[in-house]
């Protein structure tokens, strides 16, 4: 999967890097007071048509199951925010869309899914509220065959490099390739490093990573798991899968995503990327009745509910 792994992490930086630019020139304090989520749709539309039109450049066959479609860009209501993400998108491209072309790459992210062949998943923007917010939000993309993850790349433009250093270097790639081990390389670089989960003997020196808002999942139960297992130190909270790159590379020990509606089911582009990084980084991603997360049903893990990740020593606990 070289060709498809290089594909891949082009698209993800060149995306990344158009999220950033829509931070840098539409986000300010306000719109973060005002939850007004424009600029969000902004770079959403923007970074799924750059991932969506390099894809289809080297892998024409490939279908995507992305996030967002283009109803809202589209006829006069449309026009203002078609141009505004035409316009970034043929920034980040060497060979720039038209308006249909434009509509037809966002469009081809509206693939159901399933369990035969290759698909991709894309996840243009994960995390708002942390994008919003200047903190943590990821790119997230990964190739599916026949039902089972067999590539991912993680972009992370805030992240820091090393979670100790906040103040250092961020932006932090990751990648996977199922059977090669989980690389992390920086967004000024192309120099790769393998990282690894944390050994841990005992759930009670663990640290838990979470959900930055708890509309997303439940805190109050995850303290509850934390003082069953005897866990004292604080939890670490961030927005979108960072927390499986964070948790991958031993920032923290366990991730918990604990369902806050009985019948919520997680799309699979917010888990695909994550799920392969982890496990190539030595962890066990199951749902919380310890079932694998099955990726081979559509759009959503229907048969799973929420996520816990952690250390093989410490994930039956």
């Amino acid at each position: 999967l070289a060709i498809e792994r290089a594909v891949a992490i082009n698209a993800v930086l060149r995306a990344s890097k158009v999220c950033q630019k829509v931070f840098q020139s539409l986000v300010t304090s306000d719109t973060v007071i005002k939850k007004d989520k424009s600029p969000v749709t902004i770079a959403d539309f923007s970074a799924q048509a750059v991932v969506n039109a390099l894809l289809y450049e080297s892998f024409p066959n490939d279908p995507i199951v992305g996030e967002e479609d283009s109803g809202s860009l589209r006829g006069d209501s449309g026009k203002e925010l078609r141009e505004k993400v035409l316009s970034l998108v043929n920034n980040a491209l060497d060979t720039p869309l038209g308006d249909k072309e434009l509509l037809d790459a966002i469009d081809r992210g509206t693939y159901a899914g399933g369990a035969r062949g290759r698909m991709w998943t894309i996840d243009p923007i994960d995390g708002t509220m942390g994008f919003l917010r200047g903190e943590q939000f990821c790119v997230g993309l990964a190739l599916l065959i026949d039902g089972d993850v067999h590539l991912s790349v993680l972009g992370c433009p805030n992240l820091p490099i090393d979670l100790k250093a906040p103040e250092g270097e961020r932006g932090c790639f990751f990648v996977a390739v199922k059977g090669q081990g989980a690389f992390q390389r920086k967004f000024s670089s192309t120099e790769e490093t393998q990282v690894h989960m944390a050994d841990i003997s005992s759930p009670s020196v663990a640290t838990i990573c979470e959900s930055f808002v708890p509309a997303h999942s439940s805190h109050e139960e995850a303290a509850e798991i934390a003082s069953l297992l005897g866990i004292t130190k604080p939890p670490l909270r961030m927005d979108s899968m960072c927390k499986y790159g964070a948790v991958a590379r031993g920032d923290a020990d366990i991730y918990l995503r604990l369902p806050v509606l009985k019948d919520y089911e997680e799309n699979i582009w917010d888990h695909a990327p994550g799920y392969l990084f982890v496990k190539e980084a030595g962890g066990i991603v199951s749902d919380i009745h310890n079932k694998p997360l099955d990726f081979s049903l559509g759009r959503t893990l229907k048969a799973n509910k929420g996520v816990v990740v952690a250390h093989p020593k410490i994930h039956g606990q």
